[in-house]
């Protein structure tokens, strides 16, 4: 199978050539963990929408699955993993190290004096092999599986090893800068969290005052509009029905509704109300929500002390993951009663005053995230297929 256009056909360059997938990619090398030895473990549902870098792993007993190695891709072979975009870069382990993961990865690893490990992670992303891919799927409703077959015969069109390096390096700066502003991120939200424990959690005063989450919260409950009102084609209102998008601290659009039936605005903080209960965004724009999140305002527009308020709370509402007949959930009843210590005016006044802009410079980070990645989406193709050229530019 050719990739059509996209990928250069047209204008073809002299140094560029045509190769079967196989023969460029090792697809699913074959590698060796004895059973029940401990080795390092990427999760899938740990793995970012379109983020190459692996976020967090565990140490468990092997027990199967995919292996790899530093230097291989992983890409979701499964719906609906491909289509958010699953598809990771191994960095992560020790030399010589054999990570494992679940068997709906497709693991791809370059062929020596072939092909570069960061040009195929890059290819993997590319629409263009995303699509072929996707539209490859066969099986039942909601688990098709990417055909190997059908990858392993794409006919791809790479330039020699050297330019190859070149756009992998220059594609990974964008990425390198993506990390950084995200360790960022997590690093100020966690000094956030700690002042938050220091202020509220282990200095409480005797004089602040027992109550809800409801005296300090205006929670709306979602409400899933038509599924046939649901669309990718940015038309109506930015819709999330459930924790599906969830990122770091803002949720990745990919659908919208031209039936909007429950808002929440902007800086509204969205929270998993089925399991897993308890998991918690915020709103980057007003959009629509679905039955499985709540919107979280604050009633006296201190929402960075709201957000963290939310974040304490987690312990105990993983309570409600455990309750229900085959799924934890929570009603609106149980979120708006549960007790929380409310303290002084001035108090939350001093915390919002340091946290507000805190929270803000992570939404600025976010914000240069997205246009990193529009900036590097918009080049990844033409670079892919040679309609960008890289060789005169200094790295």
């Amino acid at each position: 199978m050719r990739l059509g256009k996209g990928w250069g056909r047209l204008g073809m360059k002299s140094d560029w050539i045509t190769i079967r997938a196989a023969d460029f990619i090792e697809f699913n090398p074959r590698l060796s963990i004895k059973k029940g030895a401990i080795a390092t473990k990427v999760s899938m549902d740990k793995l970012q929408p379109f983020t190459k870098k692996i976020p967090s792993t565990e140490q468990t007993a092997f027990t199967g699955g995919a292996k790899f190695c530093n230097g291989d891709t992983l890409m979701a072979r499964i719906t609906p993993c491909l289509e958010n975009g699953k598809t990771a870069f191994v960095d992560i382990l020790n030399d010589g190290e054999i990570g494992f993961g679940s068997t709906e990865f497709i693991v791809m690893r370059a062929k020596k004096g072939i092909s570069d490990s960061q040009f195929i992670y890059y290819m993997a992303i590319n629409p263009f092999f995303r699509d072929i891919a996707i539209k490859s799927m066969v099986g039942s409703s909601g688990r098709q599986r990417v055909q190997q077959s059908v990858l392993n015969n794409l006919e791809l069109y790479v330039p020699d090893l050297e330019e190859q390096k070149r756009i992998g390096s220059f594609l990974a700066k964008f990425d390198n800068k993506i990390e950084l502003n995200r360790r960022i991120n997590d690093n100020l939200q966690q000094q956030a969290v700690a002042l938050y424990q220091q202020m509220f959690i282990d200095s409480a005063e005797p004089d602040w005052t027992d109550g809800s989450l409801s005296d300090i919260a205006d929670i709306t409950m979602g409400q899933s509009p038509s599924g046939s009102s649901y669309n990718e084609d940015r038309i109506g209102t930015v819709f999330f029905q459930g924790r599906a998008e969830f990122g770091f601290r803002f949720p990745t659009i990919r659908l919208y509704t031209t039936e909007p039936k429950r808002m929440a605005c902007t800086n509204d903080i969205l929270m998993s109300v089925r399991a897993p209960v308890g998991d918690l965004n915020v709103a980057h724009t007003d959009c629509c929500i679905g039955r499985g999140l709540a919107a979280i305002h604050s009633k006296t527009n201190r929402q960075s002390f709201m957000l963290y308020t939310m974040f304490s709370l987690k312990k105990r509402l993983d309570v409600f993951n455990g309750e229900g007949t085959v799924f934890g959930s929570i009603n609106r009843s149980s979120l708006n009663d549960i007790h929380i210590l409310i303290p002084s005016n001035d108090a939350i006044e001093n915390f919002e005053r340091i946290v507000a802009p805190i929270d803000a410079t992570i939404r600025n980070n976010y914000d240069e995230i997205c246009r990193l990645q529009e900036i590097r989406d918009s080049l990844l193709p033409k670079l892919m297929s040679g309609e960008i050229d890289v060789s005169n530019i200094q790295l």
